[in-house]
């Protein structure tokens, strides 16, 4: 029994409707698919309480409708189904009944809803409606459809706080669980930065002393060539020293001179002292220099 009343409230639902004729009245309006969807037709329960009214809509009057409208089948039947099911909001869909309905039971109406926007209203459709020879068990079964909603309503709201718990503790797991990564992310970028700037430093002083051996092995290359250049300077002058110290024809004619006397008072003025004078190593100075 329970399993019926949760199958037809899925196919079918109640909701309140207000009339324009009748301001202040409330009904009870059924809407039911007639097939796969309202594109199938459908069929619609009226009541208000003391008095019920039946109509059904072919397949052919909702394409009638939609050809009428110059709209999509699509779309129209969106907007049919919105306004019988409820879907859309209470100012949406506005209804009337024509004519009003009388005081006894044996009347036809017909029910016509039309589409609001922006204060503009523009008729959807309409369907004839016939009195239910027993009203109360139409609103029986609007009672019986109604608790049947609330009570699948209520199933799937018990569905719907389960599965939020069960998201709720997921994230929660999820949230720590993130947490956790990202301390070990920063903790492993410490780790790593540390790591580097004690690498950093080992090659900065591997460079240094590299550096300090180029330029060692360099002041070591310059030092003999310096050396080498110096003595080339030192014998280069010395070459010079030579060349200007030579002697002329009258300095060697004076040296003669000066060398006869000075063996004269040596006492090696004989051929033979004067030879041992030129074998010495005296004999190798001109004196007129000294």
């Amino acid at each position: 029994m329970t399993h019926s009343f949760l199958r037809s409230a899925m196919d079918a639902s109640v909701r309140e409707i207000l009339v324009s004729s009748r301001p202040g009245s409330s009904y009870f309006l059924r809407a039911e698919a007639s097939g796969r969807g309202f594109a199938s037709g459908f069929r619609v329960l009226l009541s208000d309480g003391r008095r019920a009214w039946r109509g059904e809509a072919s397949e052919a009057s909702v394409r009638r409708e939609a050809d009428e409208l110059e709209m999509s089948e699509e779309k129209y039947v969106r907007d049919l189904r919105e306004a019988l099911t409820g879907g859309g909001s209470a100012d949406s869909y506005r209804f009337d009944l024509s004519p009003p309905p009388p005081p006894d039971d044996g009347a036809a109406i017909t029910l016509t809803y039309a589409k609001v926007r922006k204060d503009i209203s523009f008729r959807l459709g309409s369907v004839a409606l016939s009195p239910v020879p027993e009203p109360s068990e139409a609103a029986r079964g609007l009672l019986t459809l109604s608790l049947a909603r609330g009570t699948s309503l209520e199933h799937r709201n018990r569905e719907l706080r389960e599965q939020n718990r069960r998201l709720g503790q997921e994230h929660r797991r999820v949230a720590a669980e993130l947490r956790r990564y990202v301390e070990g992310k920063e903790e492993l970028e410490a780790e790593l930065y540390s790591r580097f700037v004690l690498v950093l430093n080992e090659k900065k002083a591997k460079i240094r002393r590299l550096q300090e051996s180029l330029n060692g092995l360099q002041a070591g290359h310059e030092g003999p060539a310096k050396e080498t250049r110096q003595d080339g300077d030192r014998a280069a002058k010395a070459g010079e020293d030579l060349e200007y110290g030579g002697t002329t024809d009258d300095d060697d004619a004076a040296c003669d001179g000066g060398t006869g006397r000075y063996l004269e008072q040596s006492g090696l003025s004989s051929p033979s002292g004067e030879k041992r004078w030129k074998n010495g190593l005296l004999g190798k100075f001109c004196f007129c220099n000294i």
